[in-house]
This record gives C-alpha cells, structure tokens and sequence, in this order.
C-alpha cells in the first residue's frame, strides 16, 4: 500500500448510515405494518372500528411515555447494545402479533412495540453526532429518514400481496422474523468510531468537523434535574415544539389520510391506494432534498442556524398549506395540495439535526429522548383530535385547518424561541447555569 492510500480516509461511516437506514425503515414498517393486517385481522377476531382506534393508538401512548426512559438507558448502555436489544425485542413483539387471539392481547403486543421502540431515534440522533461531522449530518438525516416513508410508499403491493396470499398473521410473523435477523446484523457490524473499522483519516475528518469520534462516552447517571435544565434550553424547547407540529402532519397521513380521501373526498378503495402513495414518495424526496439544502447552506453561509432552521422552517410552511385542499375540487389538486404539504413534512425531519447539533454531550440519549417525546404527543393529540372534529362536524374542514394551524405554530417556534444553533455545554457542577 503506498502512502497516498494509507492517508486516504476510509468511509466506515457510509457502512454506519446504511445500518441505521435500514433500522428506521424496518422501525416504521413494524409500527404501521398492522394497517395492513387490519381488515382481515378485524374479521376474524371480531373487532369492529373504534376497537381497532384503540388497538392503533396503545403504540403511541406507551412510544411516547418511554422516550425519557429510553434516552436514559441509551445514555448508560451506549447505541450498539441498546439499538440491538430494541430492534430484537420490537420485532418479537410485531411477530408476537400474529399469534394473537383477541383484544388484550393485541393491546398488549401494540404497547410493548411501543415500549421497546422508544431508544431508536435517540440511538439515531447519536449515531449522528458521533460518526459524522457537522457538515454532513443533514444529509444523513435525510437518507435515513426517507427510511420512514419508504416502506408505505414503495412496499405496500408486496405487503397487501403477503397478507392476500398467505394471511394476515403470515405478513406479521415476517415482518417481526425480519427485524429479529436484523438486529443480529446490527450487532455483528456496528461499533463506536474508536473500535471500528475506520482509519485514523476518518476520524481525524469525524473530529475536526465537530463529530464526537474522539471523545470518551461519558456514562451520566440520570437525574430529575436533568430533564429542567434541556428543558430551559431554548434551542432544546423550541426545537421539541416544532418537531412536535410537524409531526402532527405526519401523523395525519399515517392515521386519517386514507379514510379523508374516501369519506370526504368520495374515492373508490382502488382510487384511494394509487394516490394515498404519492405525497409519501413526496415525503421522501423532502428529507433528502431538505438535508442537502441544508449542508449546502452550511458550507456556503457557515452559519448552523440558517442552514438548519431555513429548511425546518420552509418544510413547516408548506406543511401548514394542507389547509388549501378545503377549497379545492378536483382530486388531482387535492393530491397535489396533500404532497406539497407531505413534501413540506418531510424536510421537518431536520429538527433531528439540528438536535445533534445541539444536545449536551453528557446527555446526548436523555435529550433525543425529551425530543422525541413531545415530537410524538402528536401521535396521541392529532388522532383524537381530528377524529373528534370529523365526529362533531361530520366533515373534515376544521381538521384540516388544525392540521395546519399546528404547522404553522412549529414556524413561530422556530422563529421566535429556537435562536442560535450552537452545543449546549452541560457542567454537572453548576446544572441550573
């Protein structure tokens, strides 16, 4: 090997992003793929629909109360194991799920998945900010978050097909036997930056854009006061609001969106699967299109705060145009409208940049965790909500208009509380500083 080679950097670090890719993807596939099992899961067990309300819904409210828990253990147990103890223990219980017999125990299975679900996008929020230098961490964002989408917007056929061909309880075990083999490869391949395969070129390039290559993991035993001090962050607090109102959107279109189209638009079942696929590759194209527009700017403005917030921001407003497709006729143009804004969604998923940038070192797991927490008190809030209004009105106008009423209070958020994007510096010494 000549001299040039051993200087060049290795690029462990794509190997890195493509593990967590394939984790967020397998991650949203277990969390959703009961949508697809539910027609024929709801006949055979006897479960009408506010039944399977609340069959959907225990995910959220046990993902939710567990970010805070999960942060802490990732804190104290670092991203390979507790990665790995998630995506097993989640998958089991997806599998779990096609042996069910009846109500409880799908609730049971649907609150476990929740559960063992919470440490992974805290684990990613890490990895990030671990492997990648500041410069490139907006375009990982958007590679593996298109993971999120992807499975709804490109596996479906295969997913209903599984289910058509050999049962709904066959597509679950699947699914779950799938992420269980994952998590084995998960373990097998990932490691830290100082154990691993990467060159000393490589983490010489992770370091001096700002990546933690080189820093020790500092085990942090957790404290309440912990939780008070991220929270009086205002780039912590103000991000959490935004994250939250974009993923209000989000929560729309993995919940209401299909029903919106069939009831209040009128469209056939057919009509309704063809085009409730468009705005999630429309999402897709946001997160990757909002992660280079974001390094771009970083590299050209050297500024972490306009180039993380301009894209957040942008996404949130678009987003908050769904309200739009209340006046509108034609389905082409509320497709249009329902993309735009799900296109919009997508670059929101920046914030979790913008995270990385910010967390404190020592509690880089319990700040993703705070994060993610009342990012996904939408799960809880936007369902009951919408649902309540559509009830109430009998139409899906004033739901709409909260869907974009929310979107828009991220961009004040952002505007008025985020301020400048710099790390938060932790001194245990002095917490309330």
């Amino acid at each position: 090997m000549n001299t040039k080679e051993q200087h060049r950097a290795t690029r462990t670090r794509l190997l890195i992003l493509a593990l967590v890719t394939v984790g967020t993807m397998i991650n949203y596939l277990d969390r959703t793929v009961i949508s697809v099992a539910a027609p024929l899961m709801s006949s055979e067990l006897g479960l009408d629909a506010a039944v399977m309300g609340i069959v959907f819904s225990a995910f959220s409210w046990t993902y939710a109360a567990a970010q805070i828990p999960g942060g802490i253990v990732l804190d104290r147990l670092g991203v390979r194991l507790t990665y790995f103890l998630s995506v097993t223990i989640w998958s089991a219980f997806t599998l779990l799920q096609g042996f069910a017999t009846g109500l409880t125990s799908l609730i049971a299975c649907r609150m476990g998945l929740g559960i063992a679900e919470a440490p992974a996008y805290p684990s990613n929020s890490r990895v990030l900010g671990t492997w990648f230098p500041q410069a490139e961490r907006a375009r990982a964002t958007g590679v593996y978050s298109v993971g999120q989408y992807f499975g709804l917007a490109f596996l479906s056929p295969v997913l209903f097909w599984t289910a058509g061909t050999f049962g709904w309880r066959a597509l679950l075990i699947i699914v779950g036997a799938i992420g269980i083999g994952f998590g084995v490869v998960w373990y097998a391949l990932y490691r830290d930056p100082k154990d691993s395969g990467a060159n000393q070129a490589e983490l010489d390039h992770i370091a001096a854009g700002g990546g933690l290559a080189l820093q020790a993991a500092e085990n942090t035993r957790f404290e309440w006061k912990h939780i008070g001090f991220l929270l009086r962050q205002r780039q912590i607090l103000g991000a959490s609001i935004g994250q939250f109102c974009g993923n209000s959107t989000l929560v729309f279109f993995l919940t209401w969106f299909p029903t919106y189209l069939a009831t209040e638009r009128h469209m056939g079942w057919i009509k309704v699967g063809f085009f409730a696929v468009l705005p999630f590759i429309a999402a897709c194209i946001g997160v990757v299109i909002g992660g280079l527009w974001s390094d771009r700017l970083l590299k050209s403005t050297g500024s972490a705060s306009v180039a993380r917030k301009t894209p957040v921001i942008t996404g949130l407003l678009l987003a908050s145009c769904i309200v739009i497709a209340n006046f509108v006729d034609s389905d082409a143009l509320v497709i249009t409208v329902m993309s735009v804004a799900f296109f919009g969604q997508g670059m929101v998923n920046l914030g979790w940049t913008l995270l990385t940038d910010v967390a404190p070192r020592q509690l880089m797991g319990l700040t993703g965790g705070v994060f993610n927490l009342c990012a996904n008190l939408a799960g809880i809030i936007t369902p009951l909500v919408v649902g309540f209004v559509v009830a109430s009105t009998g139409s899906f106008f004033w739901a709409l208009a909260f869907i974009g009423a929310v979107a828009f209070m991220g961009v004040i958020s952002y505007v008025f509380i985020v301020g400048e994007v710099k790390r938060v510096e932790y001194h245990p010494e002095n917490p309330f500083a």
